[in-house]
């Protein structure tokens, strides 16, 4: 089995496409061997069908959930004249999993692997005239030992099938096999490693002449050396312009075979002068250093999975990524499409590639793995985009598999590990190497974490937790005693989840789209099925009136979650860049920028500033303050360029306005700390403006805006009712001149208490009202007529899918549309109640992960009789009120209103 990554001069070679219509037929008895289907004259039964390659058997509805084998037929006419002195190769893109090829009942060849090219010669089998292709492919229910990447349990459809071309291709008997550059940026120079098809008797006197083009013009030129398996050399050029995604320019190879001063084969392929390594904690690209700013892409598609709708996908998903700004784009979980990084080359994206991986450690699954690494090497050498390999996932297939010993303890998995790492290294200079994303590494040129924080809910704990890990970044080794823990730190994935366009999928699958109801999918948050249902049946419908006002406040949370979380990855200078997940809603997860159908969502147009080369980023201690206060923010200013930037910082605040002449270096962070604001007397009790921040710098102004709430004073009148309340709240409500009082009986207007007790329930029954807060700790006791569900506060994917939104009239002045925004910060609960009953509670704010599950609130009221109620309120305002101004006034509005 050779790949071929180039292509050639069509005077000595040529190609036959065998794209389009094929027979199909499944075989899930596996009786098409014994009958024979391989045979030209075999009759297939009548159900076989027709179908267009390249092609996934699970784009058809009845094979959706097929697994086994499945067999294609098609004739194609060979002209004698395609053949005379050609060696003659059958050709396939990728075929997942494993395929058996028969030409005229001959079997020609067998390949293992779902995701590479692979070739054979079939010049004994193949003949002038009809010739009769038969393949059967076989991708077994259980792949736990095999890469399959996020095929089927738990996450997407299964891909099964021809599902990239064929290709019947004509080569001469002396021939180029392969081309690797290797170019040195140091010397201006690149390495050339030819393989080639030459037998001894085959040839006199071979010449092999390389030669470099840029635009059609001849800019280096060397004769080759023969070696034990090809031929060797090194170009040499003059000023050589350098690949990078702001100016990829490309060279032609062409590789030329001579025999006796006669050309007998000429090969071409493309390739970058680009070098990519680390330098302690820091990437360089050609020796400069460079931040990584990428997004996550994985390749599946409506109704064709893997297979690109049209031709003109890759093209638009490179130019979309470099428009939003990003700068890399990390393929997730199995190899890139060819045609993908064609694009990346040539519009200048950088890549981050990896195998695709299975799900158990077993001496078949690490051979599985190593294979594919090596054959993507091989594939992908010489495209200058692709800087990054990854080895695992997660430890998917390295410990994460049910029962397995995790890498984090098993020292076998650990030298495995390094060893493969090594490996790789030793096979490919060029590239950095990480050894498993995400979690625990052994040996590893970047150290990358994967965590799913929200913002602003748990806006402090990321800040924390980035803090950590930037500082103590060798706790993330197995390791008991690592070597090299100065890797570089990237954020290789986080995001927030933002409900893309329900209709136009609707519209696209003409009803719901078959994965809406996977059998595997068993965790409600993932599983869309009677999403509608839901809707209606939650306060969903009566709030938001239709899914296009849930979807646009969704998709505002998403932005706002993710501008903040980037923002805070890129003011540290101990990080080397992020990785966002991801470029689009893939079936049910829908944590893109962009939805499934490849359309924007409602904040396209912003994003973009937000992961600009060249940003500019506000700080505001807090994003609400009452009116007289002083808000304190700070300003950074990044600069991921390779240029100094001189310019004017300008800030504005209701009417106050600075600013100050920075000077900011090459790749670096600037910043003005510490920033007052003196903030006025305002007219309602409630009021926003944008804390805005502009840098003018270069011709150009970089700007960015912090939505900031003021709150009137009078929020600090003091209720005259008579409230029970124990512990530090107690004092709280005393301090602001609130009657407290430690006695509960009929003189008490409103408890608020964080145990619920035989008194307080007599007490509510009695038509008393009682307020159940969190304990000083966020956590909701048992007790009271409801149950509570825990919302997470650290690292978290159902956090990360989660949105708060309001329907109250003690928040309508707060909150400008139905979601929680920043007004909130530093008080969003650690619980929510569940069990909810829409004839018998009135929900203020309500709660739901993924697609509309865990339905919960952290603001309920349940009447229990004519006076007396029960009021769920997780908020946290026990070590607040008083401190924090909107849990003052909510507290206030609680005893006033309820």
């Amino acid at each position: 089995m050779t790949t071929e990554r180039g292509h050639s001069d069509d005077t000595y070679r040529h190609s036959i496409s065998l794209d389009d219509q094929w027979t199909f037929i499944t075989d899930p008895n596996e009786t098409g061997y014994d009958a024979e289907w391989y045979d030209p004259e075999a009759e297939w039964p009548d159900r076989a069908q027709s179908v267009s390659i390249p092609h996934a058997w699970q784009e058809i509805d009845i094979y959706r959930d097929y697994t086994g084998t499945g067999w294609y037929r098609r004739t194609v006419d060979v002209n004698s004249d395609n053949i005379q002195g050609l060696d003659v190769f059958l050709r396939f893109g990728a075929v997942d999993y494993e395929a058996t090829v028969w030409i005229n009942g001959t079997q020609v060849g067998h390949n293992q692997g779902g995701y590479l090219p692979f070739e054979f010669n079939v010049s004994d089998a193949i003949s002038p005239g009809k010739n009769v292709i038969a393949v059967s492919v076989t991708d077994p229910e259980n792949v736990a030992e095999i890469p399959h990447g996020k095929q089927g349990d738990p996450w997407y459809t299964r891909v099964s099938g021809i599902w990239q071309s064929v290709e019947l291709k004509f080569r001469p008997k002396i021939h180029v096999t392969s081309i690797e550059i290797t170019p040195d940026l140091e010397t201006d120079t690149a390495h050339v490693s030819v393989g080639a098809n030459i037998s001894p008797h085959m040839a006199t006197d071979m010449t092999c002449e390389v030669c470099a083009f840029q635009d059609g013009k001849l800019v280096a030129q060397s004769t080759a050396y023969e070696t034990e398996d090809g031929y060797e050399t090194h170009l040499t050029f003059d000023n050589p312009a350098y690949w990078s995604p702001s100016s990829p320019v490309l060279y032609d190879a062409e590789v030329t075979l001579s025999d006796d001063d006669e050309t007998v084969d000429r090969y071409t392929d493309y390739f970058g002068m680009r070098s990519f390594e680390r330098d302690g904690r820091q990437l360089l690209l050609n020796g400069k250093p460079v931040n990584i700013r990428g997004v996550l892409e994985q390749g599946f598609y409506p109704k064709t999975l893997y297979r690109p709708p049209d031709e003109n996908m890759f093209t638009e998903e490179v130019a979309v990524a470099k428009e939003l700004g990003f700068n890399l784009i990390r393929k997730h979980l199995k190899p890139a499409h060819p045609a993908f990084l064609k694009e990346a080359d040539h519009q200048g994206i950088l890549v981050w590639e990896e195998p695709a991986n299975p799900s158990k450690y077993t001496k078949r699954s690490r051979s599985e793995v190593f294979n594919q690494l090596n054959g993507l090497i091989c594939r992908d050498y010489n495209r200058p985009s692709v800087v990054i390999w990854s080895l695992y996932n997660e430890e998917w297939g390295i410990g994460h598999y049910d029962g397995d010993e995790t890498l984090w303890t098993d020292e076998e998995k650990q030298q495995f590990l390094s060893d493969a790492y090594k490996l790789l290294r030793d096979r490919d200079t060029t590239r950095v190497i990480c050894d498993n994303s995400g979690w625990a590494h052994v040996e590893t040129d970047i150290n990358d974490f994967h965590r799913y924080f929200v913002s602003p809910d748990r806006a402090a704990n990321w800040e924390a937790d980035l803090d950590h890990l930037c500082h103590y970044s060798a706790d993330n080794y197995a390791t008991t005693e690592p070597g090299d823990t100065n890797a570089p730190v990237i954020l290789s994935e986080l995001g927030t989840w933002g409900l893309g366009d329900l209709s136009a999928l609707m519209d696209r699958y003409n009803g719901e789209p078959p994965w809406f109801s996977h059998n595997f999918l068993t965790d409600p948050l993932k599983r869309p099925e009677g999403v509608e249902e839901r809707f209606s049946a939650t306060n969903l419908e009566s709030v938001f009136g239709d899914f296009d006002a849930l979807e646009f406040a969704w998709q505002q949370r998403e932005y706002i979650s993710i501008k903040s979380i980037l923002e805070q990855v890129r003011i540290r200078e101990k990080t080397a860049g992020y990785v966002l997940t991801q470029l689009s809603d893939i079936e049910w997860e829908f944590n893109g920028i962009l939805n499934y159908l490849r359309e924007e969502k409602e904040f396209h147009e912003e994003y973009s500033a937000v992961n600009a080369p060249i940003a500019v980023v506000a700080e505001p201690m807090s994003h609400i303050v009452s009116e007289k206060d002083t808000l304190n923010f700070n300003m950074h200013i990044v600069n991921d360029s390779h240029k100094t930037l001189s310019g004017q910082i300008n800030w504005s605040l209701f009417g106050e306005s600075n600013q100050a002449y920075q000077n900011v270096k090459p790749c670096s962070i600037s910043r003005i700390e510490n920033i007052k604001c003196d903030i006025p007397d305002i007219k309602g009790p409630v009021e926003t403006d944008m804390l805005e921040v502009t840098f003018d710098c270069n011709g150009e102004s970089i700007c960015t805006e912090e939505q900031i709430t003021v709150l009137s004073s009078d929020h600090r009148e003091t209720p005259s009712e008579i409230v029970y309340a124990e512990g530090s709240l107690a004092s709280r409500f005393a301090t602001e001149g609130i009657t407290v009082t430690h006695q509960l009986d009929s003189n008490v207007d409103i408890a608020f208490v964080d145990q619920i007790d035989s008194s307080i329930n007599s007490y509510v029954a009695n038509g008393g009202i009682a307020i159940h807060i969190p304990t000083i700790n966020g956590e909701m006791t048992k007790g009271g007529p409801f149950t509570y569900s825990l919302v997470p506060e650290e690292e978290s994917w159902r956090g990360a899918a989660s949105i708060f939104y309001q329907d109250s009239p003690i928040l309508t002045d707060i909150c400008d549309n139905k979601r929680l925004g920043w007004e909130f910060e530093g008080i969003y609960p650690c619980a929510v109640a569940t069990n909810l009953d829409l004839s018998t509670d009135r929900l203020h704010v309500g709660y739901v992960e993924g697609w509309l599950a865990n339905w919960g609130s952290p603001f309920v009221e349940r009447r229990e009789n004519d006076e007396g109620s029960f009021v769920a309120f997780t908020f946290q305002v026990q070590d607040s009120y008083g401190e924090h101004p909107l849990a003052t006034l909510l507290c206030n509005r609680l005893i006033d209103g309820i």
